[in-house]
């Protein structure tokens, strides 16, 4: 709207009187269209349809919904307190490294983890190297709680020889927990 007032007043200071003179002369020479109350009314109304339409569209977008878990594990609100966004960013690269260790490991000759326990021994030692020594689950114990459950569910609690099946249940119950733990961080 500004470019077009300022437009208009430099014609006006370029053209001055004359440029006046010479509008209202070709405002004179072109037809005059009849317009009915019903064209003024039905004009009306458009304008307002559309002035209506654009005050209730927002300026700004809203806010976008957290996103949705996707597998049977939900971590989201159980990383709590000022290090919680870290210790589920950690679990989710440790648990995502295991899940990619756990299934090289099955393709290999003699595979290096052959038994529950081996796993969850790495799974274990993984934790402590990583962290120093701290435990995530004694700060974050909601998310620790629910993390073992669901070990529990996917691979149970045997530590006996593991077969290819249940290798590959370690190692979807383990990407899981990374994939529930990345969602946490976003």
């Amino acid at each position: 709207m500004l470019t077009v007032i300022l437009i208009v007043a430099a014609a006006l200071v370029l053209g001055g009187k004359d440029l006046v003179a010479k509008a209202r002369e070709v405002a004179q020479m072109l037809p005059r269209p009849e317009v009915s109350w019903r064209q003024v009314a039905a004009a009306g109304l458009l304008i307002g349809a559309v002035v209506a339409f654009n005050w209730q569209q927002s300026a700004t977008p809203g806010p976008t919904p957290p996103p949705i878990p996707s597998g049977p594990l939900d971590l989201r609100g159980l990383f709590t307190g000022p290090s919680g966004a870290i210790d589920a960013a950690l679990v989710a690269a440790m648990t995502g490294e295991l899940a990619d260790e756990l299934e090289w490991d099955g393709t290999q000759a003699e595979p290096f983890f052959r038994s529950g326990v081996a796993i969850d021994d790495l799974r274990q030692r993984t934790r402590e190297l990583r962290c120093r020594g701290e435990s995530i689950g004694s700060r974050q114990p909601a998310a620790r709680d629910a993390i073992a459950g669901h070990l529990e569910r996917a691979v149970g609690v045997s530590g006996g020889p593991i077969t290819p099946e249940q290798r590959a249940a370690w190692v979807r119950a383990l990407t899981e927990i990374s994939e529930a733990a990345t969602l946490v961080t976003k």
